[in-house]
């Protein structure tokens, strides 16, 4: 038989603690009111789940870092404080709701070599501008090259984890140094944020606006894709 059971990450069990004591006072204080805290417990044990995810095996895939709804994607140099140069590189970025996973995962294997902090201010993290002036937490990961009988150099692929209007904390636990795995989990950022995705020179992206990521699974680029790159993809609703 299958569990239903989905993990709590370690940093939500002090909030649902809060949560509680609250909800407990509430019904002690002021009776039916309590059911308020009720409701809010259960969104905070929700907001914290921390579920398993299955990410796809191949050289040279990058998966999504982040559940969430894929915003535009455009054409950006990365942050300057990681130190891989002004040439603008694609930029996929994907904003989490407070109703979507918050856990952060390695959009690939590779070699953590920056890591970098840069305080900033809080706008939505839906609009663009968050990018450039949010808080926000840099890691270069030196990803290797790909086999075949060219070889391929390793490239550098940057994650930044992007504070929101109402995320006030985010948790970064790589070092430099440290190895990773594609899907791995690196942090978590809370109430709500973005992250975005530097992919290398030439690696068009395999989403399209508009589309819902899942962190771990999703692939958004494929470094080893025939003849270089796949053409870039395009999508509708329907």
């Amino acid at each position: 038989m299958k569990t239903v059971l989905v993990p709590i990450h370690r940093a939500g069990w002090r909030f649902i603690a809060a949560f509680v004591v609250l909800t407990v006072l509430l019904f002690t204080m002021v009776g039916p009111v309590g059911w308020i805290g009720v409701v809010l417990t259960a969104w905070c044990v929700y907001f914290f789940r921390d579920p398993d995810r299955v990410t796809p095996l191949g050289e040279g895939l990058i998966v999504s870092p982040a559940d969430g709804l894929v915003l535009p994607i455009v054409s950006a140099a990365p942050p300057a404080e990681l130190d891989m140069g002004a040439e603008p590189r694609t930029r996929i970025s994907i904003f989490m709701n407070v109703f979507n996973v918050h856990v952060n995962r390695s959009p690939c294997d590779g070699t953590v070599t920056a890591k970098a902090y840069r305080p900033g201010r809080f706008v939505n993290a839906s609009l663009d501008k968050a990018s450039e002036d949010n808080e926000r937490m840099a890691v270069r990961i030196r990803a290797p090259g790909l086999d075949g009988p060219d070889g391929t150099e390793p490239v550098d692929v940057a994650v930044v984890q992007i504070a929101g209007l109402v995320a006030r904390r985010i948790q970064c636990h790589l070092k430099e140094g440290q190895d990773v795995r594609a899907g791995e989990r690196i942090g978590i950022i809370r109430f709500g944020s973005r992250v975005d995705v530097y992919l290398p020179p030439g690696c068009n992206p395999l989403v399209v606006a508009g589309q819902q990521s899942v962190a771990g699974e999703t692939v958004l680029a494929d470094r080893g894709a025939p003849d270089g790159q796949e053409p870039e993809r395009r999508g509708e609703i329907r």
